[in-house]
């Protein structure tokens, strides 16, 4: 079974990806570290229930990598925005063998915590970047229950794409949360629900 781990905002440059987030929420972003594997960098924000929401970007200050980023980072283009969602698995080979699509495992670690993540061969998810990335912790306490809680709750996360009943269909039986919304749509995205201080704020 899969379970919501986190949602990840992009942006070009992380100070942008940091600034949206900050400014929807009102809320402050802590330290997260840098992923040497993939030239990447973070931010993170702990919310409630054991999820998170981190802001990553490319990392201009280490080379890029010969092979492509994670989270289709290489093309990404345009205003910071909230644009994957991850999942995690007790047991990464069993995923792959029922998601192929999603990739093949690449083992990461960072400050400390050590993961797999599945990533395509191009960096790219399908379904446009909405099919959920996916992975595995090995470490005994990950960033969901690590992180203080900033007080804010994902209330629902809404996966929006044309052919949204299908990807709902390739995940049926493997994931379900009640947060969870697949809509049909004309231009594929996320938007996210969040109770923020009892008011209810929408980060896209």
């Amino acid at each position: 079974m899969l379970e919501l781990d986190h949602v990840a905002v992009l942006g070009s440059a992380l100070g942008e990806a940091v600034g949206h987030v900050e400014h929807c929420l009102q809320k402050q972003l802590v330290a997260g570290g840098q992923h040497a594997h993939f030239a990447t960098h973070n931010r993170l924000l702990g919310l409630e229930d054991g999820l998170y929401l981190e802001a990553i970007a490319i990392d201009p200050s280490v080379p890029a990598p010969p092979y492509p980023r994670w989270f289709g980072l290489d093309s990404f283009a345009g205003p910071a925005r909230l644009d994957k969602w991850i999942v995690r698995t007790n047991d990464m080979q069993a995923t792959l063998e029922a998601f192929p699509q999603a990739g093949h495992p690449v083992a990461l670690e960072r400050d400390g915590l050590r993961w797999t993540m599945a990533v395509p061969e191009d960096g790219t998810l399908p379904f446009d970047g909405l099919f959920p990335a996916i992975i595995q912790w090995h470490s005994a306490v990950p960033p969901g229950q690590s992180l203080a809680s900033s007080g804010v709750r994902l209330k629902a996360l809404h996966v929006q794409h044309p052919r949204a009943q299908d990807l709902e269909h390739v995940l049926s039986g493997m994931l379900t949360s009640p947060v969870l919304h697949f809509e049909p749509a004309e231009v594929p995205g996320l938007k996210a629900c969040m109770d923020v201080d009892g008011n209810d704020v929408w980060l896209s």
